[in-house]
């Protein structure tokens, strides 16, 4: 009944029916786009400000713009090797004057392999001298008392286009290796308050040719604030428990009051902000209008009464501002024709069931942190998946924060330390700085052909990805390894082509004798041989069945040196 339209009794129908009355949201996207003469790509995700570049059906946003941006890029979408890209070289020319950004440094495996990924693609061809830059390593918190993190929270808010890396949250163990003077907390919380978060939005990536989780897109806006995060709480023991609430006036509320009869009781208060849910449905809806996605409202109000509020506001925007056009695209055709909730239990079984994607869906902050993890796993890892934090200025201008949706990868940080060889996909990690870069573009109203050389960079990666030239976790123990993998996109920023990185990391194989030898034989007439030699028919040739069978083809080696006529080994003579 949550759901708006005729379900399935119970969860087991839900997921064995015959009959859904959700077809595929994947279905519906491609029967949109069939005649259209569009490709089914992957979204805009929020990177690409949907609320900024909207086409004309579309409600107008409560959000503002600084400058006009320029037309529309594809983001985190497949990119088909384009022989464009490869016909615009960067090196020997000038460089291109980047707008300011915020970027913030983290620590490990993903700052080591960020450092490469500067030096090689963007300092050669990118004038990033009005960038700022941050250091929030444990160790730079802790000397400056985290006055970094503010200073780059400032940063961020004034300049309004952020990219972060990984960062470490310090645990115990890790104070004390370190020497740090306290477990600092995360920085996360900071930046969500200081930059007004609304969502953070995280989208599955797509490459042209290569196999991943979902096959069309699936957008996802978490509800930035709130929840669980901020909770305070104690451990107490038997007694009375009064939650108060007390306005500005001084007058007050009791919101709960219970008797505890255990000993032991972890007490645990939190609230959800609803002032900019709004906010959030304008930039939801607005994504998965543009690209052609089916919406989801995603809460647990059946039990969970104080969510009904979250839902309430998501509905009252769409119906009044968004109904019309999903009608008329055809998106609610199957949904009953308005805009559907699912209860967050039945969110996770159609995450696994809905793999050929095409589907967007809106949580709270806790529900929106779990079901993108479960959209990762399906999408093969979180190196795939776009992770964006989108605020909103005094101004009314967006705010956007764009990171790997991974942590540090610390394991091969460690092995990196060894002297081991490591293999970092960077895909997340770069996907976030085209993404912070282009928006800095829209903010600044240019340069135009910034946005030229972050989308040739993207189209190198996939190229690569395709061609078997990726790093391990796509392409086997004969991938690249992470200085190969940078070293290769670098050459064809310059203007080399797939050929030259080919020739320099997929050398020639060396011709193998043996394989010559078998080359031109009957292998239908060795099947039969071999079926003759294994008179057990158990698939392999015991010392027994193998001597017998030389002997009856009478050619088994005698112990007459006259009757030894064959090569019985590869060190013989013949």
């Amino acid at each position: 009944s949550q759901r708006g339209c005729q379900v399935p009794r119970s969860v087991s129908e839900e997921l064995g029916g015959a009959a859904d009355p959700f077809e595929h949201p994947a279905m519906i996207r491609r029967q949109l786009l069939a005649g259209t003469g569009l490709r089914a790509i992957a979204p805009r995700s929020a990177v690409s400000s949907a609320s900024q570049r909207r086409s004309k059906s579309t409600p107008k946003s409560p959000f503002v713009t600084r400058a006009q941006p320029r037309a529309p890029t594809r983001g985190a979408g497949p990119a088909a090797p384009s022989r464009a890209a490869a016909a615009r070289p960067m090196s020997g020319g000038a460089k291109l004057v980047a707008p300011p950004m915020t970027y913030i440094s983290g620590e490990e495996m993903t700052h080591y392999c960020m450092e490469l990924v500067l030096d090689r693609w963007i300092k050669p061809h990118i004038d990033t001298s009005q960038w700022e830059f941050y250091d929030l390593s444990c160790k730079s918190r802790d000397d400056t008392e985290d006055k970094v993190l503010h200073d780059a929270v400032e940063s961020g808010k004034r300049i309004g286009a952020i990219f972060k890396e990984p960062t470490v949250t310090p645990t115990q163990v890790q104070k004390i290796k370190l020497g740090l003077k306290k477990t600092w907390g995360s920085p996360n919380g900071a930046m969500r308050k200081g930059w007004n978060g609304i969502t953070i939005s995280r989208d599955t990536i797509h490459i042209d040719g290569l196999e991943l989780g979902f096959k069309e897109p699936v957008l996802f806006e978490r509800h930035a604030v709130g929840g669980e995060y901020g909770a305070g709480w104690k451990d107490v023991g038997a007694g009375t428990v009064k939650t108060v609430f007390t306005a500005e006036d001084g007058s007050e509320v009791v919101i709960d009051q219970r008797q505890l009869a255990d000993d032991n009781n972890a007490v645990v208060t939190y609230h959800n902000p609803l002032d900019n849910v709004e906010d959030l449905a304008h930039i939801f809806f607005t994504r998965c209008l543009e690209s052609k996605i089916v919406p989801y409202v995603v809460t647990k109000k059946t039990v969970f009464k104080w969510q009904e509020g979250f839902w309430s506001k998501m509905k009252a925007v769409f119906d009044e501002h968004y109904l019309t056009d999903f009608k008329k695209a055809g998106l609610l055709q199957h949904c009953g024709g308005e805009l559907q909730h699912l209860i967050s239990d039945a969110a996770t079984m159609q995450i696994i069931r809905w793999t050929g994607g095409g589907f967007g869906m809106a949580a709270h902050n806790y529900d929106g942190d779990m079901l993108t993890d479960e959209i990762a796993q399906i999408h093969r890892s979180p190196g795939f998946i776009t992770s964006n934090l989108v605020g909103k200025n005094d101004d009314g201008s967006l705010i956007k924060e764009f990171e790997a949706s991974h942590g540090t990868v610390a394991d091969m940080w460690e092995a990196h330390l060894k002297g081991k060889e490591t293999s970092l996909n960077p895909l997340g990690l770069v996907e976030a700085l085209i993404g912070a870069i282009n928006h800095s573009v829209d903010l600044a109203g240019g340069p135009a052909p910034l946005k030229d050389l972050t989308g040739d960079i993207r189209t190198h990666i996939h190229t690569l990805f395709v061609n078997n030239l990726g790093t391990r976790d796509l392409t086997g123990p004969e991938g690249l390894t992470t200085e190969e993998f940078v070293d290769a996109v670098g050459m064809m920023i310059e203007g080399k082509t797939l050929a030259d990185v080919q020739k320099k990391y997929e050398p020639a194989k060396e011709v193998d004798d043996d394989e010559n030898l078998i080359a031109d034989i009957d292998d239908g007439m060795v099947m039969r041989l071999f079926k003759d030699l294994d008179s057990n028919g158990d698939g392999s040739l015991s010392y027994k069945e193998f001597s017998q069978g030389l002997a009856r083809l009478n050619v088994a080696p005698k112990t007459s040196p006259v009757g030894r006529v064959l090569r019985i080994s590869l060190e013989d003579a013949i």
